[in-house]
């Protein structure tokens, strides 16, 4: 059975960087983030690992692990909540303590995605894929990104609507700021690759591809145990994003998930916006959905709210979510069950 946290209204947030911290000249985006969360009603709580950043990374390994584990076994702290990803988060996992994790939400994306997918498959906590906190130091938030929220103060045994946004980024302008920090100027538009309405429905799981497909093989990883355990083998609707990745990586990356049993009983796939997916030989990230859907025989839809083109849905790995896509839009309803 999954564990649905609560995010209680004035809790205290954990600020940590399991993965990259932030370098002296940023500072002030990360103290304009945590006034906004103040001003929200939230109590921060700002480790040290946030202020630094070198070699890739905020810190030791065991720094970064020390300070997580013991944010997650504060139980004045009702939410952690990382700056943003980076690159070797993957390095901690050894040094986190799944078995003391108390039952509250972790929330980004990107490297941080590694984390949170660990955390759900190896203890059945859910866990939130959605906005980072730097991206919420803006005056205010689209309609999209703020649902992060309302999403994290869903009870057990309710459900969450999500629509898809009705414009995204295109690029990031970081000279240029907005009082909502993105800059939404093109049209959203969900697809399938049949072109006609779909409907699926199963356990979401999923993340930033480029890492989370390095715990294939390990004890984190293990998707097979996870549906027997937590989830009494309901299918899986998994969802990704692509941040680097040519297509042929992209495509070498799914061949191997599946290899690794991680689409047995899988409901769907579901692939987020890219800047990437760059092709090679003329063979397109379509060429690649089709081809997956192909042998695995079930819908897939992309270009969905998900990863490094905002804005994004918040994800619950491991709620029972309903998908509908058609013309264009789509539709998230998450079981918290």
């Amino acid at each position: 059975m999954i564990m649905y946290p609560f995010l209680e209204k004035g809790t205290t947030i954990g600020v940590t960087a399991p993965s990259s911290g932030v370098k002296p000249d940023l500072h002030v985006l990360i103290k304009q983030s945590c006034e906004r969360m103040q001003l929200r009603g939230f109590d921060i709580r700002c480790g040290d690992t946030i202020w630094t950043q070198d070699k890739a990374k905020s810190a030791s390994i065991k720094k970064r692990a020390d300070e997580f584990n013991e944010m997650m076994a504060d139980e004045n702290i009702g939410l952690v909540f990382p700056p943003w990803g980076g690159e070797l988060l993957i390095e901690i996992l050894a040094g986190i303590n799944f078995i003391n994790i108390r039952n509250k939400w972790v929330l980004g994306y990107s490297d941080t995605s590694v984390l949170l997918l660990a955390i759900t498959l190896k203890t059945g906590l859910a866990t939130a894929h959605g906005t980072n906190l730097i991206d919420l130091r803006g005056e205010y938030s689209d309609e999209t990104t703020a649902m992060w929220e309302k999403v994290l103060s869903t009870k057990q045994g309710e459900s969450v609507l999500q629509h898809s946004s009705s414009k995204h980024q295109e690029k990031w302008q970081h000279d240029h700021p907005t009082p909502c920090v993105f800059h939404l100027s093109e049209p959203t538009i969900w697809k399938s690759i049949s072109n006609k309405k779909v409907e699926m429905e199963g356990r979401l799981i999923g993340g930033c591809i480029d890492v989370i497909r390095h715990l294939i093989g390990t004890p984190v990883g293990d998707v097979r145990s996870f549906r027997t355990k937590y989830i009494n083998d309901d299918p899986i609707l998994w969802y990704f994003e692509n941040c680097e990745m040519t297509t042929t990586d992209l495509r070498r990356s799914l061949v191997q998930m599946k290899l690794a049993g991680w689409f047995e009983n899988c409901a769907g796939i579901m692939f987020g916006r890219s800047a990437a997916n760059t092709p090679v030989d003329n063979y397109t990230v379509e060429d690649v959905y089709q081809d997956l859907s192909k042998e695995l025989q079930i819908p897939i839809v992309y270009d969905i709210d998900c990863g490094h083109v905002p804005p994004q849905m918040t994800f619950i790995n491991g709620s029972y979510a309903e998908v509908i896509v058609e013309e264009g839009k789509g539709t998230v309803r998450e079981y918290f069950i």
